[in-house]
Formats: C-alpha cells, sequence, structure tokens
C-alpha cells in the first residue's frame, strides 16, 4: 500500500477554497440567464462577470479572460449536485439524468436553506455521496473514509484529533482500498516521531520529501490542498479545528460513527451516485433510531457541562419533529460557546491586532510557531472585517448585549466567519451601560464608496437611535481608507424619519489603521474601557459643523494621535486618569474596580 504511486484526493477546488462562498454564488446563478445555459466561453465570461458585479468574486481586468473561474464554480455545482452534471457516454444518456447545467431537487432545497446549520446539512448529504473513482474500480466517499479513520484513532488512542501534516499524508492520499489499520498506524507512527523532532518544521518537510517520491506532481500540494480539503469536511458540521487540523464534534459523534459504519464504497454505477446526489441523498438522522439517539447524546452532554435546557416538547414522533428538537438545543450550547468565547478575547487583543494588519495587507498569513497560524483569505476580507471588529468588540467587554445579538454575520463552529451580515440591517450593535455605537464596514475605497454606504449607514445609525432611546448613540464607519466624499455626508449627519423628524446623527469616520491603533494603544496602557472610546467618538465629532470634509478628516487624525499619545504617556507612567462623562474625569482611586481575570462574565448572563 504504502509503495504504490499516491494521489490526493479533491472535495474542493483550488479555484473556489472557501465553500462558505458557494450558497452565495448559487442564488446569484439560480436567478441569472445562465440556468442551463452554462457553457461556451463568452456564457462562462458572463457568469464570471456577474459574480465580480455582485462582489462575490474580485477579477481584476484581463486576468481571466477565457472564463475558467467560472468553469470552477460550475464544477462545484455539479460535485455538490445543485445542478445536473455533465455525464459520459460511457456513463449513460444526460436525459436519463437530467438538463445539462439545469438546477436540481437537491438545489431548489440548498436555495432556501436560510440557516448555517441547514447549509451544513447539505454539504453533508452531497459530501456523503460516493463519487470519487478508486484506483481499482467502484467509488468512495471520502468524508466517510476520513471517519472512518478518525474513529480508529480514537479507538486507539482516546482522541479523534488528525493533525494537518497527518491528514495530508495518511489522510488525503489513502482510500478505503487501502488497509485502515496500516493507515493509521502510519499515523500514528508519523505522531510519536514528529513529537520527538527538535524542529517541527524541518521535520514536516523532510516527510513530505519522502511522501513525495511517490506523487508525481508538486510537493507543496500536500499542505495546501490538505487546508482546502479540511476546510470543505469542516462544513458539513461534522468536524471542528483542533489546532490546524480537526476532531469530531462531540455533538455529532453519534452520526459520526453513523455514517463511518455505512460503507464508503460503493459498486454502483456512476449515474446512481449522480442520481442520489441530484435527489438529496439521505442520511442517518433521517431513520427515528438515529436521530433519537442524536438527541439524548446531545441532552446528556449539556447536563454535563451543567447547562440548563428545557426539555423538548412532544410530540418527537418523526425524524424531523426529533431533528428539529435538537436543533435547537444545539443552537443553545453554541450560544454558550460563544458567551465563553467572547470572555477570552480581551486576552487575544494582540491576535485581534495582527488580524487587522493582514486585512490592510489584504490577506495573508501570520505564523506564530510550528503549529499555529492565522489567515485572511485574500477573497474573504469583507467577512473578516467585520469578524475582527467584533471581537475586537468583545474585548473591551462591558457589553450589555449577547455576543450573538452583536453581529450579523454567521460563524461555524470554531467561531470563525462563514458569510457578512445581510442587507437590510446594520453590521455591528454594540450597546453599553450609558451608550451604544453602531459599527459599519466597508472594504470599498473608491469613490463609489459614498454611494454605497452613505445612505445605509446613515438609515441603520437612526435606526439605533429610535431603538436605544435616550441612550447616546454613535455611528463608527470603518474602512480601510476613507473617501472624502463619505466623510462629508457623515459630517452632515442628517436624517430624517418616516415621521418627518430630523436627526443629527453622530458617525465618525476611521480608517481600519487608526482604529488599530487607538485598540492597541488602549489594551498597551491596560485601559480599554468603553469610556475611552466614547470619549474618542465625542471629541472626533466636536466642532465638524465649522470645517470641510477635508478640514474634519484632519482633525480625526489628530484627535485620534493625541489620545493614543495620552495613553502611551500613562503606559509609561502608569498614572490613570478614566473619563466616564463628558467634561468629567476620575482618578484611579475613584474608579470601580474590574478585575478582567475575576469578573469576565459581567454583562454575558443568560437572560
Amino acid at each position: 500500500m504504502m509503495v504504490r504511486e499516491i494521489d490526493i484526493w479533491l472535495v474542493g477546488n483550488t479555484g473556489l477554497r472557501s465553500p462558505n462562498r458557494i450558497q452565495e454564488g448559487f442564488r446569484i446563478y439560480a436567478e441569472s440567464p445562465f440556468v442551463g445555459n452554462f457553457r461556451g466561453r463568452d456564457n462562462e465570461i458572463g457568469f464570471m462577470n456577474l459574480l465580480n458585479e455582485r462582489g462575490i468574486i474580485h477579477n481584476e481586468a484581463g486576468k481571466d479572460v477565457s472564463g475558467s473561474h467560472a468553469r470552477k464554480w460550475r464544477l462545484m455545482f455539479a460535485k455538490n449536485g445543485l445542478i445536473y452534471p455533465q455525464l459520459k457516454k460511457e456513463d449513460g444518456a444526460q436525459d436519463s439524468l437530467g438538463a445539462l447545467d439545469a438546477i436540481t431537487p437537491f438545489g431548489r432545497t440548498f436555495l432556501i436553506a436560510d440557516t448555517y446549520p441547514a447549509m451544513q446539512e447539505c454539504f453533508l448529504r452531497a459530501m456523503s455521496v460516493a463519487q470519487f473513482p478508486l484506483p481499482e474500480g467502484g467509488y468512495f466517499a471520502p468524508l466517510r473514509w476520513v471517519l472512518t479513520i478518525m474513529l480508529e484513532l480514537e479507538r486507539r488512542t482516546g482522541s479523534s484529533e488528525i493533525s494537518r501534516i497527518e491528514f495530508a499524508l495518511w489522510a488525503q492520499t489513502t482510500t478505503p482500498q487501502d488497509a485502515l489499520s496500516a493507515v493509521v498506524d502510519r499515523i500514528l507512527d508519523l505522531r510519536e516521531r514528529r513529537q520527538h523532532a527538535v524542529s517541527k518544521r524541518k521535520f514536516d518537510r523532510g516527510e513530505i520529501e519522502w511522501r513525495a517520491e511517490c506523487y508525481q506532481k508538486k510537493a507543496n500540494n500536500f499542505l495546501d490542498y490538505a487546508d482546502m480539503n479540511m476546510r470543505y469536511l469542516r462544513i458539513t458540521g461534522i468536524f471542528q479545528r483542533r489546532g490546524r487540523g480537526l476532531m469530531i464534534l462531540p455533538t455529532k459523534h453519534v452520526l459520526a460513527e453513523q455514517l463511518a459504519q455505512q460503507s464508503s464504497v460503493s459498486e454502483n454505477s456512476l449515474l446512481y451516485a449522480y442520481k442520489m446526489l441530484c435527489a438529496g441523498a439521505p442520511l442517518p438522522t433521517d431513520d427515528v433510531p438515529v436521530a433519537r439517539k442524536l438527541l439524548d447524546e446531545l441532552q446528556k452532554l449539556l447536563k454535563e457541562r451543567h447547562i440548563a435546557f428545557e426539555p423538548p416538547a412532544p410530540p418527537l414522533e418523526t425524524a424531523v419533529q426529533i431533528n428539529v428538537a435538537r436543533q435547537r438545543l444545539e443552537q443553545l450550547l453554541a450560544q454558550t460557546d460563544e458567551m465563553q468565547y467572547a470572555q477570552r478575547q480581551c486576552h487575544e487583543w494582540r491576535e485581534i491586532s495582527d488580524y487587522m494588519t493582514l486585512i490592510l495587507r489584504g490577506g495573508g498569513k501570520k505564523s506564530y510557531d510550528e503549529d499555529y497560524e492565522i489567515e485572511v483569505p485574500r477573497d474573504e476580507l469583507p467577512v473578516y472585517l467585520e469578524w475582527i471588529l467584533w471581537r475586537a468588540i468583545l474585548a473591551i467587554n462591558h457589553l450589555t448585549t449577547m455576543p450573538y445579538e452583536v453581529r450579523g454575520f454567521k460563524m461555524d463552529a470554531d467561531f470563525m466567519p462563514v458569510s457578512t451580515a445581510g442587507g437590510g440591517k446594520g453590521d455591528l450593535y454594540s450597546e453599553f451601560d450609558d451608550f451604544a455605537i453602531l459599527t459599519e464596514v466597508t472594504m470599498s475605497s473608491s469613490s463609489r464608496q459614498e454611494a454605497m454606504e452613505g445612505e445605509p449607514v446613515r438609515r441603520h445609525v437612526s435606526d439605533a437611535v429610535l431603538r436605544w432611546a435616550p441612550k447616546p448613540v454613535y455611528g463608527l464607519f470603518i474602512a480601510v481608507k476613507i473617501d472624502t466624499n463619505t466623510a462629508e455626508t457623515f459630517r452632515h449627519g442628517i436624517w430624517y424619519t418616516k415621521q418627518e423628524e430630523r436627526q443629527e446623527l453622530q458617525i465618525v469616520p476611521l480608517t481600519l489603521a487608526q482604529y488599530q491603533m487607538y485598540f492597541n494603544a488602549m489594551f498597551s496602557s491596560g485601559d480599554a474601557v468603553p469610556a475611552r472610546v466614547r470619549e474618542l467618538l465625542r471629541c472626533c465629532g466636536e466642532n465638524r459643523a465649522e470645517m470641510d470634509a477635508p478640514a474634519w478628516k484632519s482633525h480625526i487624525e489628530h484627535t485620534l494621535r493625541s489620545h493614543v499619545d495620552a495613553l502611551q504617556r500613562m503606559e509609561q507612567t502608569g498614572r490613570h486618569i478614566y473619563i466616564y462623562e463628558e467634561g468629567q474625569t476620575l482618578t484611579a482611586a475613584d474608579r470601580k474596580c474590574f478585575d478582567r481575570d475575576t469578573d469576565l462574565s459581567r454583562g454575558l448572563q443568560i437572560r
């Protein structure tokens, strides 16, 4: 097994590295004239241009004139059963499956999956289908094969965890035609030898070079493809991150066992697999006994973690009823985990700042050690911007709202961003004891910024003013670059409600670099409290009516640097001045204590 020529299976696509973008792109496809008309250079370029116009991709002028990017999207639509794939003659007649590139019944289900768990279940159904060819004939499902490996690891070691390098070398390069015991033996041998390696990075390079002797393509593919494969596998909701690797999500362990028990190998035809895929493949949770067992295990976990919950109300007779009850409890568990995540953010401020730096660079990676790095994908900058500013808000703490009430974007089980906030409401709603902030963000930096953001931001801030009255409400607009026309719109800050009531909105535009500078200064000085943020916004807004937009931008820059300088002097001298209200300052002796290490849960109790 281990000396034959190897290949790497791919459940994703290198041109579409984030599966979270598939649904957004597919919804655009479903409303386009390209449905069932997706072949040929003109149509491919037309769809690609449409994705570019809608902000799903960023196609630089002249970068792709062949439509290859659109073909990668088409491939992923077909591989997940959203459109009817093209059949080869030896696999059957096209009309025996469905019209080429037309939307399938499963594709229609995918379109109405309006929650992240619902979308995850769609991907799980798709990836459970054996449609990947085996070297010796037949087909297999990589998802089921990986689960089989991880469950065997768990049986031997007590943990289902598989690291990035283990996955890269011995999961994605093997199939069910390899002996499971031999594959796991190799993983455990690799694990033991790596533990004793002086340089983990050097050790990994050596192992990849050795394994690549049986591989006919670039050695770099091992880790690159592993990252992409694990990203696609995680979207099924079965896995969670463990370092840079994977482990089975405890709440889905029963489901993982059921999927692994069903053979990952199929001797049926590819046409049979495609028919199952396009109709929506069955899952073990469609059966009442399995659904009930999964619900029972979840309730047991909640009790073990001392999370209060109300037992599901009857009737619980059908699989659908049981699964709905389970999903409600899963949401409670996710919210509890999110609250604990929120409490940790004040200790993660340096990482938060590093993410801001990566966004300012247009994406990229930062390594902390051989086993830990952070990354901002270049094609996911907007959602990462929302996510990192949400984390920054959590780090400042003192919120009176739940962390999941602040954000509009979606996250996965590892608290990583999935998709941006939907239209019609603001990005981040932060309520504190005596004021509130509505934060709006954008990656737009051109002259279109004002046209795209001027009206929505003012409308959202207006709604927030009405929502939180009589508390003062500030609008905070953050972009990589602030267009002067945008600043001019916010300088006036005038909005009329539906009742013709005139509002003078307080909206301050800051660049991400400016916000990062102030964020770092607050935490370095040990005085990251909401009052600091409020005072900055108040001072930035002073006398704005007497300035034009360029002068106001300069005033904001000067004000911010003055506040940063004050915080830095505070850090150097150890003398703290705390600002509570306009015109009122209190010394440290007057300030109520707030111990981040012992009172992190303030404002985050379950209501």
